[in-house]
Parts: C-alpha cells; sequence; structure tokens
C-alpha cells in the first residue's frame, strides 16, 4: 500500500495575495485571520501561515500551509478551530528555532517523518529552519 502525496504548498507570490483574508475550518467556522508568512530558511518556500487569533491584539498562531486552500476571499483549512486556537504563539517577526517548529508539527499531528517535520528534524538543534516573509 502506498502512501497518498502530500500536498504542495503554493508559491509565495500566491500566498502572500491571501494575507488580510479570512481564515475558515473545513466546516466553516471562523478561525482568524492571515496576519503573515513563514519561509523555509534554507529554500525561501512558504511553509506556514500566520493566522492572527480574535479582533483586536489577539495571538499569532503557525497553520501548516499545506493544509490551507484559498478561494472567495478566503483561506480554509483542514484543521479545526479549536485546534488552530490552542496552537503554540509565534512571532512574526522572529525566526522560528528547530524545536518551536518540531513543537507546532507534533501540535498538528505532523509526525517527525512526514512532511514538515521531517524536514526540520534533519536540520541542527537550535537552527532556524523558517523566517518570516
Amino acid at each position: 500500500m502506498s502512501e497518498a502525496p502530500l500536498a504542495t504548498p503554493p508559491a509565495l507570490d500566491e500566498a502572500r495575495g491571501w494575507v488580510g483574508h479570512r481564515v475558515e475550518d473545513a466546516g466553516g467556522a471562523s478561525a482568524g485571520q492571515v496576519d503573515g508568512l513563514f519561509v523555509d530558511a534554507e529554500d525561501g518556500e512558504p511553509t506556514w501561515l500566520i493566522a492572527k487569533l480574535g479582533r483586536f491584539g489577539g495571538s499569532l498562531v503557525a497553520i501548516p500551509l499545506r493544509d490551507c486552500a484559498a478561494g472567495g476571499g478566503g483561506v480554509w483549512t483542514a484543521h479545526t478551530r479549536e485546534a488552530i486556537r490552542a496552537a503554540p504563539v509565534v512571532d512574526p517577526a522572529r525566526p522560528l528555532l528547530r524545536e518551536h517548529e518540531l513543537t507546532i508539527c507534533a501540535h498538528y499531528g505532523i509526525g517527525e517523518r512526514v512532511g514538515r517535520a521531517a524536514e526540520v528534524a534533519a536540520r541542527a538543534e537550535n537552527s532556524v529552519t523558517s523566517q518570516p516573509a
């Protein structure tokens, strides 16, 4: 039995166009607003969507970009609103270190042998793995 291929994240220019759009879970519940992106520190490919939770001064969290799709002025994610709101907080002005990124991956159930977690786990401890776009 073969595994399904991983979703390909959108190109950086496309993903940048999502900034300001609402984020909804698969059921249509509002989960936040796109505030920015993180890109891979080595190849510059987009890795994480940064979502602002709440209307005024809400916290910022990362959502796996591979699990998002856009259309009609919104962005949909495969994750529940509850999972997004419980995600580890990020600072969009600072890069993500390997350990923080692995914590975010674990929160979303991304094991260290697949997808982004596998890419990050192979890098040196305390290294910068993603940076603000």
